[in-house]
């Protein structure tokens, strides 16, 4: 969808649209209310600055549309197409694969959520790094590491939104 598309857009289109960027109903009816951007700078500057808003409850519902790092996601929605595009990087040998999976247990079980990551350039070596760094965080900390790492996703994909051929 264009830009102009994008501003002119109404209903459940709209809201699919951005929702498949942040699964965040708040997020999505603020980012709608204030059309019409005049470029895509201006669209991805108000969807930061509504991400940094979300609370925790918001920012729970909206990871658990993302699938697991290191796990191909699946289906044919844009949602999915867009994991895989970000992960496309993240390729790895059977050991980096194992540590993938059992860092992603044991953040589950720090953490109670799934790893987020904005996982786009990194390759999986980076990627299972900032894992085991986080893995230290306190869960506070870790709160404010994933809000903003929610918030750089869904900035690419509005981005990607607006200027996907």
């Amino acid at each position: 969808m264009t830009l102009e598309e994008f501003n002119a857009a109404t209903g459940e289109r709209l809201m699919a649209a951005l929702l498949a960027c942040c699964d965040a109903p708040r997020w999505a009816e603020t980012v709608s209310a204030g059309r019409p951007y005049p470029d895509a700078d201006a669209l991805v500057a108000a969807a930061d600055k509504a991400a940094a808003s979300l609370e925790a409850h918001e920012i729970d519902r909206a990871l658990a549309a993302h699938p697991r790092i290191g796990e191909r996601a699946e289906g044919s929605n844009v949602e999915s197409a867009w994991s895989r595009q970000e992960q496309s990087t993240v390729r790895r040998d059977h050991a980096t694969q194992q540590a993938l999976v059992e860092g992603n247990r044991a953040y589950e079980e720090k953490f109670g959520r799934v790893f987020l990551i904005c996982a786009t350039g990194l390759s999986a070596e980076r990627i299972l790094a900032a894992l085991r760094t986080r893995l230290g965080n306190d869960p506070e900390r870790e709160a404010e590491v994933v809000a903003d790492e929610l918030r750089k996703i869904a900035a690419l994909r509005v981005r990607k939104l607006v200027t996907a051929a």
